[in-house]
């Protein structure tokens, strides 16, 4: 499965098209995440007698799909961290919901606040206690015959849940995310929020590089036609 994921790969990072279901990291669940499936991979793929490095460089939520990049180097891993932390690795998303959005693009400007007993974030007043300033921008890029709306979301923070908690606040629950709102649930437990691409100055060449998943459901509902 793993080699049928992979997207990018050189000597320093990989990245992955994440399914629905699978965890980037080991939680509290005790299932197997991604990077050890990756390790894995690597360590039968190439022969390695030793230890593999696989670094995670962000993480994306169990129920969503897309582009996730791992390190193969810690060099890689602490260059691409960094860019993480100040916002120079770009990342886009597909979000469908049902509701038609107040405004066809606008951006979103928040203050969340994480339930931990809940697992969920949600919006409140600036002055509330361990608020955290949530910035994304969003686009309808297309509608579909069956009245739902795909929006192009570019995030310019990383909170929690930030991209379903925010576009649920303005009336548009994300499909399938009960959570957040949606009525009904997808197939497998799986939410329509995509890790559409992500780009960066490569850890080791700085050439630009962009990464892009391809997503057949959300490409077919909405009749979109790709080259990948």
């Amino acid at each position: 499965m793993i080699a049928d994921q992979i997207l990018y790969e050189d000597n320093h990072l990989l990245a992955l098209n994440k399914q629905p279901g699978q965890i980037v990291q080991g939680d509290k669940t005790g299932d197997l995440p991604l990077s050890e499936l990756v390790k894995a991979y690597i360590k039968q793929r190439d022969a390695k007698p030793g230890n593999v490095f696989c670094g995670v460089v962000h993480r994306i939520d169990r129920p969503v799909s897309g582009v996730v990049v791992m390190a193969k180097t810690s060099k890689a891993l602490s260059r691409l961290t960094q860019m993480v932390q100040q916002r120079t690795f770009e990342k886009c998303y597909w979000a469908v919901v049902k509701n038609q959005p107040p405004q066809v693009k606008a951006t979103l400007r928040d203050y969340l606040i994480k339930n931990e007993q809940k697992n969920l974030s949600r919006v409140v007043s600036e002055s509330h206690q361990g608020a955290k300033l949530s910035l994304l921008d969003y686009e309808e890029i297309a509608v579909s015959e069956g009245g739902y709306h795909l929006l192009e979301v570019h995030l310019h923070t990383g909170r929690h849940h930030q991209i379903r908690c925010q576009l649920a606040h303005i009336g548009c629950p994300i499909r399938g995310d009960l959570k957040y709102g949606f009525p009904r649930s997808n197939p497998y437990g799986s939410i329509s929020l995509h890790a559409r691409s992500v780009s960066f100055l490569h850890p080791v060449s700085h050439e630009p590089l962009t990464i892009t998943a391809p997503n057949a459901a959300i490409e077919s509902l909405f009749r979109i036609s790709t080259n990948l």
